[in-house]
């Protein structure tokens, strides 16, 4: 057993500015990454922009906000956790693996449902002030 003031050699670290700052510089480099290589991620910046765009000229309430902005989070999870999968997917194997296969495409399936969702949520919001709007 190590003494009070030292850890064992196995032990994680204590807290540390630099490592978090560090881990956030990781965190940015995958962000980074995921926009620079996936296609469909500069369709789910396009869009996010453009609702944004529109949701400002909006009346809309501060849970309405906070609806859409977690409509557009939850896509943007879901496209990172596709990308990260994708990444791990062809570390393990350039060779077609029907596993591999399968795993990538319920990956992207779940990013179409968050999409689904986001727009469904989009509509929801911002379509009662878009028909207010329009018919005034």
């Amino acid at each position: 057993m190590a003494p009070p003031n030292e850890t064992p050699n196995d032990a994680p670290p204590g807290f540390s500015l630099e490592r978090r700052v560090e881990s956030f510089s990781y965190a940015f480099a995958g962000i980074a990454h995921m926009l620079r290589t996936q296609h469909n991620a500069w369709i789910h910046l396009v869009v996010s922009i453009a609702v944004v765009g529109v949701a400002v000229l909006l009346p809309l309430s501060r849970l309405e906000w906070c609806a859409l902005v977690f409509a557009i989070g939850l896509v943007w999870i879901a496209e990172g956790f596709n990308t990260a999968l994708e990444s791990l997917a062809d570390a393990v194997t350039e060779e077609s693996h029907p596993l591999v296969g399968r795993a990538k495409d319920v990956a992207a399936g779940a990013v179409l449902i968050a999409a689904a969702v986001a727009a469904g949520v989009g509509l929801l919001v911002m379509g009662p002030h878009l028909v207010a709007l329009v018919s005034n």
